[in-house]
């Protein structure tokens, strides 16, 4: 049981720390330090909130005008970002030590990381911004054509899924990504760019400089990955091994004979359902939206107002993809969707409402506007996560009244959505071993067969096999390497801070309960924890500083390990 005394001594601890001053500080430097800081904000506050509504409005409309006033505020944020006498006087107030308010300090950390990746040429960054707008509206308009049909990503999907034809599905899946031929030459172009302007921040490369800037360090995060490697390799070649039998049967083929268009989504990031129990039964007749409203709201954390800002449904010219954006971190947050009655958007859908109340929504107004954000993206990622896979959970559905009625069929999904969220997490991990060393390598080095190098790395980390003779931009084909660069890693990071979260709560709030069987329904307790433990500290904490205090340790694999167990 989570008391109300040890919720008060946890807000306590994180306000001690978020108040204290530390000993040697200097009070004209403090002053110094918090003029800067409102002068800074009472700047930027309405040029972000105006980037944020455009940025909504283009993603939700696809218009070329739509893009380009988008492209226009994004240009606002970064002159003012690049103002070199402004970076000056941060800097200057940084590199004295001198600042004595820890709070106040640490938006000083913050700012100066924000306007770091800034100090280039002005006319460099425009360019960067012009050309990864025009990559990103590319994306945003694709649709395949297959046979002179288009295709939305939903359909696409949908065949992946369900055709038993191997020649359907190889046309569908190459349809997919002829988008990477649409954009290779910009997406170079653009990855050498953003390595001119690492150039010129002193940094080896763009990769090494995003790390930098996120409070990573390049040498950490390999080993990290590496390690997950080592955990991961085994036991994911003899979950795949047992997918590959059953969707070779499933399409009539040998496994031998299995390439990427066989499983169930373009990039094999997800765990194909070939088990002989379909997930989306659960949910083809539920009101996804209804459950989530019941969900949040049944935890302490509603969030129906964010549903009435959002866009959640299929149209031209919007997005195919799923996000959650802050607009004014004052409250205005929106999610944009595409659902369909599917395990998938399930999942989704808990997901992105998972980021949306980890935002200024639920992260208290005390906590300074700089600081107003998630500790990390990395740990946006992780409560996103811990909250989308419930949707595979037999707990989980049983808690929320959509299970099925049947005790046998009840059990079979519920094993079967055990046995997919296992796969899942395997899977993924791989995956993402394919999408961080495939970002190093381009920024190592752009000119390169990067096409030999995506496949080399598919090859080696997911186990799959390229199609012959197939020399085509594949690698172009995944939006976020555009829209969201050396960002995939933390998705995997974020994984690991799901699983450590999920084990804690287990522990602290369930009494040391098995965390397979802990679903959160209806459980106020969880939404606590939730926000005095993960959502209050806001960015005042990072990553690793959060995770210390939400879970008691660092960042480790050991609950993810636990998580994808077979027994």
């Amino acid at each position: 049981m989570l008391s109300r005394t040890w919720l008060r001594l946890a807000s306590v601890s994180l306000g001690f720390w978020m108040l204290h001053s530390l000993a040697y500080g200097d009070d004209a430097m403090d002053a110094r330090a918090k003029k800067f800081v409102e002068a800074h904000v009472a700047k930027m506050r309405p040029l972000e909130k105006e980037s944020g509504i455009a940025w909504w409005i283009a993603n939700t409309s696809g218009k070329d005008e739509d893009f380009q006033r988008k492209e226009v505020a994004q240009n606002k944020i970064d002159a003012a970002l690049a103002d070199p006498v402004v970076f000056r006087e941060l800097k200057t107030i940084k590199e004295s030590n001198k600042v004595g308010d820890k709070l106040l300090a640490r938006q000083i950390d913050v700012l100066y990381l924000s306007y770091l990746e800034k100090q280039v040429d002005p006319l460099l960054l425009r360019e960067m911004v012009a050309k990864a707008n025009a990559v990103e509206k590319g994306f945003n308009v694709f649709r395949a054509e297959v046979d002179g049909k288009k295709l939305s990503e939903n359909d696409v999907r949908k065949v992946l899924k369900e055709s038993k034809s191997s020649d359907e599905r190889r046309k569908v899946w190459e349809g997919s990504k002829r988008v990477g031929a649409n954009v290779e030459k910009d997406l170079i172009a653009l990855a050498k760019l953003r390595n001119q302007a690492a150039g010129q921040l002193g940094f080896n490369n763009y990769h090494q400089m995003m790390l930098h800037l996120n409070e990573q360090e390049q040498g950490h995060i390999l080993k990290l990955f590496d390690e997950l490697d080592a955990l991961t390799r085994e036991p994911f070649a003899k979950a795949k091994a047992e997918i590959d039998e059953r969707l070779a049967a499933n399409c009539g083929v040998k496994v031998a004979d299995l390439r990427p268009w066989h499983y169930h989504d373009p990039f094999f990031q997800e765990s194909p359902t070939v088990f002989g129990t379909d997930l989306d039964a659960i949910y083809k007749e539920a009101d996804i939206l209804k459950l989530c409203r019941e969900f949040y709201t049944g935890i302490g954390l509603p969030i129906d107002d964010v549903l009435k800002r959002s866009d959640l449904f299929e149209k031209p010219g919007k997005s195919p993809h799923a996000f959650c954006t802050d607009i004014d971190r004052e409250g205005d947050v929106r999610v944009l969707a595409n659902i369909v009655p599917s395990e998938r958007w399930m999942d989704t859908m808990l997901h992105e409402l998972g980021h949306s109340v980890y935002s200024s929504k639920y992260i208290p107004e005390s906590v300074p506007y700089v600081l107003r954000n998630a500790s990390h993206i990395l740990t946006t990622e992780g409560v996103a996560m811990q909250m989308g896979r419930l949707a595979k959970s037999g707990a989980w559905q049983e808690a929320m009244g959509i299970a099925s009625k049947d005790a046998a069929e009840r059990k079979q999904l519920s094993d079967a959505g055990a046995r997919v969220l296992r796969n899942q997490l395997l899977i993924f991990s791989r995956w993402c071993q394919v999408m961080l060393r495939f970002e190093k390598g381009l920024y190592d080095n752009p000119d390169q067969d990067l096409n030999k190098l995506w496949w080399d790395l598919v090859e080696k980390y997911q186990l799959l096999h390229r199609p012959e003779g197939r020399n085509v931009p594949d690698f172009a084909s995944k939006i976020h390497i555009v829209a969201a660069p050396v960002y995939y890693h933390n998705y995997m990071m974020g994984e690991l801070f799901a699983s450590q979260v999920h084990h804690t709560i287990a522990r602290e709030v369930y009494g040391g309960k098995d965390p397979r069987g802990v679903s959160y329904v209806g459980d106020k307790k969880v939404g606590d924890f939730m926000k005095v433990k993960v959502i209050a500290p806001g960015q005042v904490l990072s990553w690793n500083d959060l995770t210390k205090f939400a879970t008691g340790e660092e960042l480790t694999p050991k609950a993810f390990a636990k998580d994808f167990r077979a027994d």
